[in-house]
């Protein structure tokens, strides 16, 4: 029962959310270090659901009744991008991170979900990936959208797990404060490129 529908909407997520982003760098980052990588990974699988599940059901009403609400997100989540990209920029200078299990300091998990949160909610891509793009896909699947979106989430789900608790498989290479300036690096650069492209729209 609505088995298409459902690796239709499996096989739309697993795609728009594998491109490198702000959200997906940072749970990245997460996992290499270690920390709060449950929290983190819940938090945007979560999201994501809440997300899939208005753009499925919702989003045509939505934003009819909210017209502004697309240059919000567009503004708003350049500015912070481009704040925290600059963070970024900041770390890869500095450097002397290294990656210790146990040993490192620990960011509390009220900054880091935070963090995971703005990421998330701020990011106007994530909305143009959950609203608008699965949407109006959805809409392709009239009568099974409830397979599709439950493929939608399935894969969200499954990409955010294997993302955060896979990154530790790289923990050799991020011993050395070398790669920890690259990745903050490469973070950033990421960051800005979408703030950019927010802005020339």
């Amino acid at each position: 029962m609505g088995y298409e529908a459902f690796i239709q909407g499996f096989l739309v997520s697993f795609s728009l959310i594998l491109a490198i982003g702000a959200q997906n760098a940072f749970v990245l980052r997460q996992g290499l270090r270690r920390e709060h990588v449950l929290p983190v990974v819940l938090a945007c699988a979560l999201s994501d659901a809440l997300l899939i599940t208005i753009g499925v059901f919702a989003f045509t009403s939505v934003s009819k009744m909210v017209p502004g609400l697309v240059p919000v997100m567009r503004w708003g989540g350049a500015a912070f991008l481009l704040v925290y990209g600059a963070m970024n920029f900041r770390s890869a200078w500095r450097g002397g991170e290294v990656l210790e299990v146990g040993n490192g300091e620990t960011r509390s998990l009220a900054s880091v979900l935070a963090t995971c949160l703005a990421l998330t909610w701020l990011n106007p891509h994530v909305y143009l990936d959950t609203l608008v793009l699965i949407g109006s896909i959805s809409a392709g699947f009239p009568g099974q959208e409830n397979a599709f979106a439950i493929g939608a989430i399935l894969a969200s789900l499954s990409f955010f797990f294997a993302l955060g608790y896979g990154a530790r498989l790289l923990q050799p290479l991020f011993a050395r404060p070398a790669s920890w300036r690259v990745l903050d690096g490469l973070i950033g650069c990421v960051m800005w490129a979408i703030a950019a492209g927010l802005v020339l729209g």
